[in-house]
């Protein structure tokens, strides 16, 4: 079964000659640019992430960053339901 997103390639396929590229592709790298135009694709991703993670656990979507790890510390040290 294919899991393929829209706009993206069911698969990768390597290209010969393109271990250079690959190796410059680092998460520090990937991420050093968010805050700025260049990384502003990467900025609304994790937007859209954090707030389908608040609609998962029923919080509002604005939910500031303390409040949610506020939140989840307690649902981390509940007793487990029985």
């Amino acid at each position: 079964m294919s899991e393929v997103v829209p706009g993206y390639p069911d698969r990768l396929i390597p290209r010969l000659g393109h271990e250079r590229d690959l190796r410059a592709r680092t998460l520090t790298n990937l991420y050093n640019p968010r805050g700025t135009a260049e990384g502003a694709w990467l900025d609304s991703l994790h937007a859209r992430l954090d707030a389908a993670v608040a609609a998962a656990y029923g919080w509002p979507a604005d939910i500031a960053e303390e409040d949610a790890l506020a939140r989840l510390l307690a649902l981390h040290q509940a007793p487990a339901p029985r």
